[in-house]
């Protein structure tokens, strides 16, 4: 009977407890930051503790684990297509803001020229950090570094910009072109226009 009395105090013991005779102070070394602030969780629940403190800190952590992924240079490859010849060159202009956009050169994050060589044209941009941009190309045939137009205003020369928005009575706002540059590697594709 004494035995009987021994397991049936045993059984007794609420979960918690029972599960903390189980438990060892520190995690499998198999396991991965995730799985340890999991385990750790484990731990203090089985101790009573508030969780939400350590589940703030563990969101903490993953959150500046993103952000610290996040800190690269990333490399913009803007595909430009639909160009009507071969003539002079692709002038493209990056923006960081509305600021400028999209015809102030002293507004621009990086800009160049490159001869046309081949349809589509491919352009690069390296260095970028994560980020909203907007691109302005235009197709410099004549190799003047300016988006030529006609007495009436209409470019002469043909143009784009990021995202391809219609092109109405007025130049796109920034934020008709923008798009975002969340990894090491963008892509863009820029359809040309010609009037």
């Amino acid at each position: 009977m004494g035995r009987r009395q021994a397991s049936s105090s045993r059984s007794r013991l609420p979960l918690r407890e029972k599960k903390a005779l189980h438990c060892t102070i520190l995690p499998p070394a198999s396991f991965n930051n995730l799985a340890i602030a999991f385990y750790l969780v484990k731990i203090f629940m089985l101790k009573g503790l508030r969780v939400s403190m350590l589940l703030l800190a563990v969101m903490g952590s993953l959150a500046w684990s993103f952000s610290a992924k996040a800190n690269f240079n990333g490399k913009l490859t803007v595909e430009i297509d639909g160009l009507k010849n071969q003539k002079g060159q692709v002038c493209a202009s990056i923006f960081a803001s509305s600021e400028g956009f999209p015809s102030n050169g002293d507004r621009v994050l990086q800009k160049q020229c490159t001869k046309i060589t081949e349809n589509p044209l491919p352009l690069t941009f390296d260095n970028l950090k994560a980020g909203s941009y907007a691109v302005a190309v235009f197709h410099d045939q004549n190799n003047d570094r300016t988006l030529n137009s006609n007495i009436f205003g209409i470019p002469s020369e043909g143009f784009g910009f990021s995202s391809n928005p219609e092109i109405h009575a007025r130049a796109p706002k920034f934020s008709e072109a923008v798009f975002l540059v969340a990894g090491p590697d963008t892509n863009i594709q820029i359809q040309l226009k010609y009037f």
